[in-house]
């Protein structure tokens, strides 16, 4: 019988950062502990927020490490982390992909994840993404256990929302209240996450290139010598 996997919020956060950006930013990936950091706090695509420290990560990549869910690259001058979700966690790929997104946007509708996943995977309709959670909501035990549950209808909602279980059991009352953004906000959200990703690869390539010269970071040479002005 498998023992079901159990994250800390953290953890599950840390770990779906590094699936998400293997998938939509892929010239910067793998990830340095910095960029991780950064994806993890993000403020859009993030539910809920998180302001995590460079320890906080640190310390989740290091259990996910020991559990077989983050493996750690050498080579280079820095240190960096890839993901191995799907085999770790034993789903297709499609699953994984779900699992993913329900950890980094908290509860979704069917719908909403094949939207929020057009950029990690295009589902040919929404019956495919139920299909999937199905199959994950009633996953055996021997398995390890259910993966999703499907929550109870919110009030003045249309469709039931898909939680993922991998940090436990879930308040479902909590969960199904959850208030959304207004739908006209959506496709601003995904612009500015759009961006923020688009910087955080720009921010990567300028680092890779300033290890391999021997140059500290751009702005780290002004933040010393006002340091030395001060004194």
């Amino acid at each position: 019988m498998t023992t079901p996997l159990l994250l800390s919020p953290v953890e599950a956060r840390v770990l779906a950062t590094l699936m998400e950006k293997a998938r939509t930013v892929p010239d910067s990936y793998p990830l340095t502990l910095n960029s991780l950091m950064l994806g993890c706090n993000q403020k859009t695509s993030r539910e809920p927020l998180m302001e995590l420290s460079e320890a906080e990560v640190s310390a989740a990549v290091e259990a996910l490490r020991e559990a077989g869910l983050v493996h750690e690259t050498s080579g280079g001058r820095v240190t960096k982390f890839t993901h191995n979700a799907q085999r770790g966690i034993g789903v297709p790929e499609q699953s994984a992909v779900l699992l993913g997104l329900l950890m980094l946007r908290g509860p979704q509708t069917a719908a909403e994840l094949r939207l929020n996943a057009e950029r990690w995977y295009r589902f040919a309709d929404t019956s495919s993404v139920e299909g999937f959670l199905d199959e994950m909501q009633e996953r055996s035990v021997d398995k390890g256990g259910p993966l999703v549950v499907k929550l109870e209808r919110a009030p003045g909602a249309r469709e039931q929302r898909w939680a993922h279980l991998l940090c436990g059991p879930v308040d479902a009352n909590a969960a199904a209240n959850r208030t959304t953004g207004a739908p006209g906000n959506a496709a601003l959200q995904e612009r500015v996450s759009q961006l923020e990703q688009e910087v955080a690869a720009l921010r990567a390539t300028v680092e890779k290139l300033c290890g391999e010269l021997g140059l500290s970071p751009a702005g780290q040479n002004e933040t010393n010598d006002r340091a030395k002005n001060e004194d």
